[in-house]
C-alpha cells in the first residue's frame, strides 16, 4: 500500500446523507450514473489512488524531470509514467468530458469527489490529464474543425496547457506582450515568451495543444485586447486520423526547479523564436474574446487547486492520525508526576487531541465546502447539457447557482490552500514530532507540494480581492445574500438535538462576517470621493476571505452534525449505508458531532477578532500603513 489513505466514507456521507446527491444521480442528464454506479466509481478510483497512482509519489519527488536541451525531450521516472498511463487507461476521466467527445455525463459533485482521490494520491497525475478538460472547452467554443481537434485530444490522450503568465507580466495578465499576426491563410503567427506553464512537456504526450493568450496586431492594451489561440506542439496534418507532421514553432526552453510538486513540468516556453519555423496558431472560435474564453479554464483550475489542497490536508491528517494511534510516549496527564505510570499512546494527550480535532474539522469541513460548491455546478452543468450554452438566460434558479459558484470558487481555492498549508505544517507534521521532519514519512512532501496551491491560479491576495470586489461588490451582494440566508436558516433551526450552542456560534460568526462586509462596502463607496479610503478595503480582503471560509466550514460541520445526530438518535440507516448500530459507524457519527462543537468553540470565536481588526482600519491607521516610506521596512 502506498502513502495515501482515502476517506471514502466521509465523501459518501457528505454527498448522499448531507447534500442529497441521490436526487440528481440517475436522472437526466445523468441517467447512466445512478447512486450505485457513483459509489462503484468512487471505490474504483480510491483503489487506483491508494495503489498504482500513489506508488510513484515518492520517487517522482526524489527524481524530478530533466530536459535535454539538444533534443527538446524530457525524462522522468518510469514509475510515474506508469501511474499516469494507469489513470488514462482506466478511463474514469470519461465522466468529466462531454458526451460528444465520448464521455458519460456525470454531476460535477461526483467528478470532483473522484478528483480529490487522485489529487491526494499523486496530484501531478490529475494535472497532466488536463487535456480532457481543455478538450471540453475546445469542443464547446471552437469551430467545426477545432471541435474535431478536441475529439483527437481525447482519442489520442494529448496534453494541453493554458499560457497566460509572462516573465514581465506575472499576475498582471493584461500586461502580456505576446503578439499574434495574421498569416493570410486563416492562421496566426505568435511570438513571445510564456512562463510557469504547467504540463508543457511529458514523455507520454504525442502532442500538446497550448491555449495561448496573445495580443493581435492593432488590438488595444489591457485584458480587453487579448485573444485566445490554440497552438499545437506538432502540426496536425489529418483531422480525421490525427496524423502528426512537423514540429510547430513552440519550444520548451527550461523546466523550473521547485521546492515541491517536482514531477509536474513547469516550463518556460518560447513562441516563434525561430524565424524559419513560426508558431502557428488558430483563433479559438474565430472570436476575439480571449479573457472570457480563458476564464472557462481558469475557473476549473481554481477549483482543481482548491481540491488538491484539501485532498493533501486530508492525506496529512490521515497520516498524522495513523502515527498518533501507534506512537507511545509519556504518561497520561493525570499521572504525569508518577514516573512509574504506564506510557500511553499520544492520542491520550489533550493537546494531541486538540490538534487532531482541528485537522479533522478543517479536512472534513473544507471537503464539504468543495462538494457543496460543486452542487451549484451540478445545476449549471445539467442545464447546459440539456439546453446548451444559452441555458442560463431566463433561468433564475440556475443563474443564481452560477453566481453562487462564482462566489464560492475563491473560498475553495484561497481558504483551501491557506488552511491546508498552515495545518500541514503546524499540526499534521507536528503530530509526528521530529519524525515528521524526516523523509521517512510523507508529510514533509505534502507540505512542500502544497505551498504552490496558495500561489498559482491567483495568489491568496488575488482571491481576496476577487471575492470582495467582483463576487460581492460588483454582484451587489446577491450571491452572498443567498449564501447568508442558507446559513441563517440552519442556525435558526429549533431542534432538541444538543446542537443549540453550535447554531448560536454559527449565527454570531455570520454577524461578524456581515459586519466586515458592511464596513468594507462603506469604505469602497467612500473611495469615490476620497480615493485613499479604498486602502482600508485592501487591508481587509484576505482576512475577510479566510473569515468567510471559516464561517462556511463551521456551518457545514453543523449540517453534518445535524444529520449524524439524527442517525444516532433514530437508529436509521443513512443513504450512504451508515448504521448507528455498527460500532465503527457510530464512532464516526459521534466524531461528526464533536467536530462541529469543537470548531464552534475553538475556531469561530476568532472571527470576532477578525471583525475588530478589519473595522478598526480608520483613516489614521490606513495612513500609518500606506504612507510609510519603503526605507522604513
Amino acid at each position: 500500500m502506498g502513502h495515501y489513505r482515502s476517506n471514502i466514507r466521509d465523501i459518501e456521507f457528505m454527498l448522499l446523507d448531507v447534500l442529497g446527491r441521490q436526487e440528481v444521480l440517475g436522472r437526466e442528464p445523468y441517467a447512466e450514473v445512478d447512486v450505485e454506479v457513483a459509489r462503484e466509481a468512487l471505490r474504483a478510483v480510491a483503489d487506483l489512488a491508494e495503489g498504482p497512482l500513489a506508488a510513484s509519489f515518492t520517487e517522482s519527488d526524489r527524481t524530478p524531470p530533466v530536459l535535454d536541451p539538444a533534443t527538446g525531450e524530457v525524462s522522468m521516472p518510469e514509475s510515474f509514467v506508469a501511474s499516469y498511463r494507469t489513470w488514462v487507461e482506466n478511463e474514469w476521466w470519461r465522466l468529466e468530458i462531454e458526451e460528444g467527445l465520448g464521455g458519460t455525463p456525470a454531476p460535477p459533485s461526483l467528478t470532483w469527489a473522484m478528483s480529490e482521490l487522485v489529487l491526494g494520491a499523486n496530484p501531478a497525475v490529475k494535472m497532466f490529464a488536463a487535456g480532457y478538460t481543455f478538450a471540453n472547452v475546445l469542443h464547446r467554443l471552437g469551430t467545426p474543425e477545432q471541435q474535431q481537434l478536441a475529439r483527437l485530444m481525447v482519442d489520442h490522450a494529448w496534453g494541453a496547457t493554458m499560457m497566460l503568465t509572462e516573465p514581465e507580466a506575472g499576475s498582471d495578465v493584461g500586461a502580456g506582450r505576446t503578439k499574434a499576426v495574421k498569416a493570410g491563410d486563416g492562421t496566426w503567427h505568435l511570438t513571445g515568451t510564456k512562463r510557469f506553464i504547467t504540463s508543457g512537456i511529458a514523455p507520454f504526450y504525442d502532442n500538446v495543444l497550448h491555449f495561448v493568450l496573445a495580443r493581435p496586431e492593432g488590438a488595444g492594451p489591457g485584458t480587453k485586447g487579448l485573444s485566445l489561440f490554440v497552438v499545437p506542439d506538432r502540426h496536425v496534418t489529418d483531422l480525421e486520423t490525427g496524423e502528426l507532421g512537423e514540429r510547430n514553432g513552440v519550444q520548451v526552453t527550461a523546466i523550473e526547479h521547485k521546492m515541491g510538486l517536482k514531477v509536474s513540468t513547469t516550463c518556460e516556453v518560447a513562441l516563434g523564436e525561430d524565424e524559419e519555423r513560426p508558431a502557428v496558431g488558430y483563433l479559438l472560435g474565430e472570436t476575439h474574446d480571449g479573457i472570457a474564453q480563458m476564464f472557462r479554464v481558469i475557473e476549473y483550475a481554481r477549483m482543481l487547486v482548491g481540491t488538491k489542497a484539501i485532498a493533501t490536508l486530508s492525506a496529512g491528517y490521515q497520516a498524522a492520525l495513523g502515527y498518533a494511534r501507534e506512537r507511545v510516549q509519556g504518561a497520561d496527564l493525570t499521572q504525569m508526576a508518577d514516573k512509574t505510570a504506564p506510557r500511553v499512546r499520544i492520542t491520550a494527550h489533550p493537546d494531541v487531541r486538540r490538534s487532531l480535532l482541528l485537522q479533522k474539522s478543517y479536512a472534513e469541513g473544507l471537503r464539504a465546502l468543495m462538494l457543496w460548491t460543486a452542487t451549484f455546478q451540478d445545476q449549471v452543468h445539467a442545464r447546459q447539457d440539456l439546453a446548451g450554452d444559452d441555458a442560463l438566460e431566463g433561468a433564475d434558479e440556475v443563474a443564481m447557482a452560477a453566481r453562487v459558484n462564482d462566489l464560492l470558487l475563491p473560498l475553495v481555492k484561497g481558504c483551501g490552500s491557506e488552511r491546508a498549508f498552515m495545518l500541514l505544517g503546524t499540526e499534521s507534521l507536528q503530530t509526528l514530532g521530529g519524525s515528521g521532519f524526516l523523509q521517512d514519512y510523507p508529510i514533509e512532501q505534502y507540505l512542500r507540494d502544497s505551498k504552490i496551491d496558495s500561489l498559482y491560479e491567483g495568489t491568496t491576495a488575488i482571491q481576496g480581492m476577487d471575492f470582495f470586489f467582483r463576487k460581492i461588490l460588483r454582484d451587489r451582494g446577491q450571491a452572498l445574500g443567498y449564501v447568508a440566508a442558507q446559513v441563517r436558516q440552519t442556525a435558526d433551526t429549533q431542534a432538541d438535538d444538543g446542537l443549540g450552542e453550535v447554531r448560536g456560534a454559527v449565527l454570531r460568526a455570520l454577524g461578524e462576517v456581515d459586519a466586515m462586509v458592511q464596513f468594507m462596502t462603506a469604505r469602497a463607496a467612500e473611495s469615490r470621493e476620497r480615493p485613499s479610503a479604498v486602502y482600508a478595503v485592501g487591508l481587509g480582503t484576505t482576512r475577510l476571505l479566510l473569515a468567510a471560509g471559516d464561517l462556511l466550514v463551521g456551518w457545514l460541520l453543523l449540517r453534518q452534525a445535524e444529520v449524524a445526530q439524527r442517525l444516532l438518535d433514530s437508529g436509521e440507516t443513512g443513504v450512504s449505508g451508515l448504521r448507528a448500530a455498527d460500532e465503527d459507524a457510530r464512532a464516526y457519527l459521534q466524531g461528526k458531532v464533536v467536530a462541529a462543537r469543537f470548531f464552534a468553540t475553538e475556531v469561530l470565536p476568532r472571527l470576532g477578532a477578525d471583525r475588530r481588526t478589519v473595522t478598526s482600519a480608520d483613516a489614521d491607521h490606513v495612513a500609518a500603513v500606506m504612507d510609510l516610506p519603503d526605507a522604513a521596512f
